[in-house]
């Protein structure tokens, strides 16, 4: 990316419209109402031949102080002094306002670069607006509709001259390409490393007000993300970049989301809150490993098992983090009483990694960054064929399976189809037949002779008539013509 664009301007101007349009994705939460995005959002933006990264902001307000509105004023000024150029937007229908014309004056002087464009100017009733955005004295403004996608060439002119000077730059922070390879690599039997092009997916969910913004932030070592004592504070599932270093010193890359608090699903009523929800839903799809935060005051909260459950149906490694640590006074039967709880609770995650930290202090991220490795290297484990046999030949020794209806079950061979979660395949007769609690007996030996605590592990057992390409194929009835074309063949 050659240069970074940040979107800036007052609440519902049209700022993260014009933010999915660049990057060609649904990525920001949009709506009516005013004052939806609260964190910077990054992404790689494509406008004709030009390459470059733009953010979308907070709508600014005239507030200097600690509350919401303050720390969300101050997180988008950290933007544009981030960024290389500042489009400011103005409502070309509702046309300049004073908190314009504070706000760019503010500009004026915090970017060296700054591109003035009134949105909404659709139609004759933005004409007056965009005359009135020439008293900023931000120059010529451009006349935007991000909804409907005019006006895109004129900024595509504004922005083509500053790409060229940025170019050189961009060239000089460019990665590395052309990397000859181990041929190791290939092999399947290796756990993949995480590098820059593919970064380990990492999703933070759980209730709101948990702490998962400053946990993340407390990981960056920086303020990046919006946080405070209001619930809910989080509407997108933001996704951050960040080359996270455990104990060994080995920095690892990642790419964290923080996602938005889930509440049950009755009490979300408002459109945005289902909107922010669906947005950490698909966070977690994508993700690789799941830290599902919990409470320490109140942990394993019947919404905390849903979640937890959620991670472990999409197939996701899990980790279990309790924060807010370092308020606990009686921490040693805390934790006997949390252990307690999760092998009662979540039966399903038995094994899964329970790390105690503290977002505030900072204390036990290491041991987090290990257990999240631990979980991703389980995730990916594979097991021999020779092996899974030999377990098998035992586990039915110790424990045949049953017959029902008097039709005796043979479990035949095993093999390992998958990893991502780890899939194994059962070679059986009468494999309907085969009972569920079978079938968790073979599951929770498996986590304990392979050593795969904690990840979801799927177990298929398959008949050796699905193999048959002849399965329910009718033979076809002799034809009425074969006895005259027969004694011709002769």
């Amino acid at each position: 990316m050659s240069f970074t664009l940040a979107i800036v301007g007052r609440p519902n101007v049209g700022k993260s419209t014009l933010f999915n349009r660049l990057v060609g994705k649904r990525l920001a939460l949009v709506d009516d109402q005013p004052g939806v995005t609260r964190d910077l959002r990054e992404g790689a933006a494509r406008l004709a031949d030009l390459r470059f990264t733009v953010i979308d902001t907070a709508g600014l307000e005239e507030a200097t102080d600690e509350s919401l509105q303050g720390r969300m004023r101050k997180l988008t000024e950290r933007a544009v002094d981030m960024a290389d150029v500042c489009l400011f937007m103005i409502d070309a229908r509702a046309g300049v306002t004073p908190t314009d014309e504070v706000f760019a004056e503010i500009l004026r002087k915090r970017s060296a670069h700054v591109i003035l464009a009134a949105n909404k100017g659709e139609g004759a009733a933005a004409d007056a607006g965009v005359i009135e955005a020439y008293s900023l004295g931000l120059g010529e403004p451009i006349r935007l509709s991000a909804e409907h996608g005019e006006g895109l060439n004129d900024l595509y002119t504004h922005l083509m001259p500053l790409a060229d000077k940025f170019a050189e730059r961009a060239a000089e922070d460019a990665p590395e390409i052309d990397v000859t390879l181990d041929e190791d690599l290939d092999d399947m039997d290796v756990v993949p490393v995480p590098t820059n092009a593919k970064p380990l997916q990492v999703a933070v969910v759980g209730r709101p007000n948990a702490g998962k913004s400053t946990l993340i932030n407390k990981i960056l070592g920086d303020e990046r993300l919006l946080t405070g004592p209001e619930a809910g504070i989080t509407r997108d599932a933001i996704s951050l970049r960040i080359d996270w270093a455990g104990d060994d010193g080995e920095p690892v890359p990642m790419r964290i989301f923080d996602t938005a608090g889930m509440r049950k699903k009755a009490k979300v009523q408002e459109k945005l809150e289902k909107l922010s929800v669906g947005d950490g839903l698909r966070a977690v799809k994508f993700a690789e490993v799941v830290v599902v935060l919990l409470d320490a005051a109140i942990p394993f909260e019947q919404q905390d098992l849903r979640i937890a459950d959620l991670a472990e149906r999409e197939g996701r490694a899990v980790v279990i983090a309790v924060n807010k640590w370092d308020i606990e006074d009686d921490k040693q039967d805390k934790l006997r009483d949390l252990k307690e709880s999760f092998e009662r609770l979540l039966p399903q995650l038995r094994g899964a990694p329970l790390i105690t930290v503290s977002a505030k202090t900072g204390r036990g991220l290491d041991r987090l960054h290990a257990a999240i490795m631990k979980a991703y290297d389980v995730w990916n484990r594979r097991v021999a064929t020779a092996a899974l046999n030999r377990w098998l030949s035992g586990m039915v020794e110790a424990h045949p399976p049953p017959a029902p209806q008097g039709k005796r079950i043979k479990l035949r061979y095993m093999t390992q189809a998958k990893t991502r979660p780890p899939g194994f395949v059962v070679m059986c007769s009468h494999p309907d037949k085969v009972p569920e609690s079978y079938s968790r007996y073979l599951v929770n030996a498996l986590r304990i002779d392979f050593d795969m605590p904690g990840t979801p592990i799927r177990l298929y057992m398959r008949g050796q008539n699905d193999s048959n390409p002849y399965k329910g194929r009718k033979k076809a009835p002799p034809s009425k013509l074969r006895k005259h074309t027969e004694g011709r063949r002769s």
